[in-house]
């Protein structure tokens, strides 16, 4: 089940039950709400990842909703309408709108582009809790909780002490380790004569993750001090 709740605003209920079913399917939580104002009152209320919008409503529409919505929040606001005009669509995505989808539309486009806005905000906000295990590097992927590593959304295989060096680097991006540091942490125990040991590791790991080992990406040596993994890639 996601965590994320959507919200969606639209005077015709047919409209509101049909985004309902493909959402619940998806399993995202879903709000709704027939007009502006009952919109605005119920994100007073409850924490919302993202809005999909009428631009035609009765009372509050989807025009005003919109600017109110931009001067207290910033999830994503998709417009759904039946105009199509170019000025219109400027007009919604100028005044903080992130989409625009024109009735009638394939709920399944729908769906995609919910997907992706919603990626897009809870990755700059730090929102996405259902990835709160996972350790993100260029295409390096580390689950620390199910223990899978996937470089270009392909699995990699580890031993549990390689997964551990990988992890231990990964999490503490920009610092340099000694050997004995990386030791003494993944072996528990006290490091003797254990550079070898550990490098031996560290060439395993990067024949796993790495496209050019000898040139390696991910995890770099630090010429007489030890390794580390970069902060951005």
């Amino acid at each position: 089940m996601s965590n994320e709740t959507i919200l969606i605003v639209d005077d015709e209920k047919e409209i509101r039950n049909l985004i309902v079913i493909y959402l619940k399917n998806e399993g995202y939580q879903v709000l709704e709400a027939c007009d502006g104002e009952e919109g605005l009152q119920l994100l007073k209320k409850q924490e919302i990842h993202l809005i999909v919008l009428d631009l035609m409503m009765p009372n509050v529409d989807g025009m005003e909703m919109c600017m109110k919505v931009r001067e207290i929040a910033e999830m994503p606001i998709i417009m759904l309408t039946a105009k199509s005009q170019d000025m219109d669509k400027i007009m919604g995505l100028t005044i903080g709108a992130d989409d625009y989808v024109t009735k009638p539309f394939n709920p399944l486009e729908l769906v995609a582009r919910i997907k992706s806005q919603l990626r897009r905000y809870l990755k700059l906000n730090g929102l996405n809790k259902s990835n709160s295990d996972e350790i993100e590097i260029g295409d390096l992927r580390i689950n620390t909780a199910t223990h899978e590593v996937l470089v270009n959304n392909e699995k990699v295989k580890l031993t549990p002490r390689e997964f551990a060096i990988l992890e231990l680097l990964s999490s503490n991006p920009g610092i340099v380790m000694s050997a004995e540091q990386i030791y003494e942490r993944v072996w528990k125990e006290e490091a003797f004569q254990s550079e070898n040991t550990v490098m031996v590791h560290i060439r395993k790991i990067r024949e796993r993750i790495e496209t050019n080992p000898r040139n390696p990406q991910y995890i770099k040596t630090v010429w007489g001090v030890g390794y580390k993994v970069e902060k951005d890639l």
